[in-house]
C-alpha cells in the first residue's frame, strides 16, 4: 500500500462524545453513494473533493488529543461513507493500531461486497478495526430502496459477516415517523439483531431537521418536508421493542 495514499476529508471533530466509546477524535470522510431522504450532511455526498490528507498527517493531528481519550476513547472514522476510501482508511487505522489506539468505523455498509478486490481489502481493514457502528436504515429491501436509492441486501450480508467473524458492532437506527418506526419493521429489526452474535449496543437516533438548511443551500428539494421529529414517547416505544435499556 502506498505511503502517499490520500484521503478526502469533509471535517474533523476533536472531542466526539456520541461516535463510539468514550471521548473520540472523529474524522468525517467525503463521499457517499446513498441518498438518504433524511441525510443531515448532503454536502458529504460528492466524491473526489474535500480536504486532502495523508494517513500519517491525519494520525499525527488526531494523536495530539490522545491524553483526553482515557481507557475507552480513541479514533472514529465516519462520513459520508468511509468504505468508499478503504485504502486510505486501512492505512490510517493501521497506524492507529501500531500506536495502541482504539479504532471505530461508523458506516452504512453500502459499498460492501464479497467480490474482489473490495473483499480482501475489507478483511484487511477489519484486522485493524476494533468496533463497527452499523447504521441499519430499514430491513425491508423495497422500503430501503425508497429511502436511500439502494438495496440493503449487501448491508445485511455485511452485518452477518461481522457476526460470523467475531467483530464487535453497534447497531443504529434513525427513527423517522411514518418511515422507519412502524411496529412490524421494528420487530423485524429486533429479530435480525437477535440473529447476530456480536452486537454490543443498539441505539435509536431520533430524526431531526437540523441539516435542512444544507439541502436548501445546495438547492436540493428536501423529500421529507412536513415529517415531524419523533416524540419522546415514540422513541421510548421503539427502544422498548428493540430491548434497549438506557445506562
Amino acid at each position: 500500500m502506498s505511503e502517499k495514499t490520500v484521503g478526502y476529508i469533509h471535517s474533523l471533530e476533536t472531542f466526539g462524545l456520541v461516535d463510539g466509546p468514550g471521548v473520540r477524535f472523529v474524522v468525517f470522510m467525503q463521499g457517499c453513494h446513498m441518498r438518504c431522504k433524511y441525510c443531515h450532511n448532503p454536502e458529504t455526498w460528492a466524491t473526489g473533493c474535500g480536504d486532502e490528507w495523508t494517513a500519517e498527517a491525519l494520525f499525527e493531528k488526531a494523536y495530539r488529543y490522545h491524553n483526553y481519550w482515557g481507557q475507552t476513547g480513541g479514533i472514529t472514522v465516519s462520513g459520508g461513507e468511509p468504505l468508499l476510501q478503504i485504502d486510505f482508511l486501512t492505512e490510517f487505522f493501521t497506524i492507529a493500531k501500531n500506536h495502541g489506539v482504539s479504532t471505530t468505523l461508523d458506516t452504512a455498509g453500502n459499498p460492501f461486497t464479497t467480490e474482489e478486490p473490495f473483499y480482501s481489502k475489507f478483511k484487511a481493514l477489519m484486522e485493524v478495526t476494533d468496533l463497527v457502528m452499523l447504521d441499519l436504515k430499514h430491513t425491508d429491501d423495497k422500503a430501503h430502496r425508497e429511502l436511500t436509492g439502494w438495496t440493503n441486501e449487501n448491508i445485511l450480508q455485511m452485518a452477518r459477516w461481522l457476526s460470523d467473524n467475531n467483530k464487535d458492532m453497534w447497531i443504529r437506527r434513525v427513527l423517522v415517523p411514518g418511515i422507519t418506526d412502524d411496529d412490524s419493521e421494528l420487530h423485524r429489526l429486533k429479530d435480525f439483531i437477535d440473529s447476530l452474535k456480536t452486537v454490543k449496543r443498539v441505539e435509536i437516533l431520533p430524526y431531526h431537521t437540523l441539516g435542512l438548511f444544507k439541502w436548501e443551500a445546495l438547492k436540493i428539494p428536501y423529500p421529507l418536508e412536513g415529517v415531524p421529529t419523533p416524540t419522546e414517547e415514540q422513541v421510548k416505544h421503539a427502544e422498548d421493542i428493540l430491548g434497549i435499556v438506557k445506562e
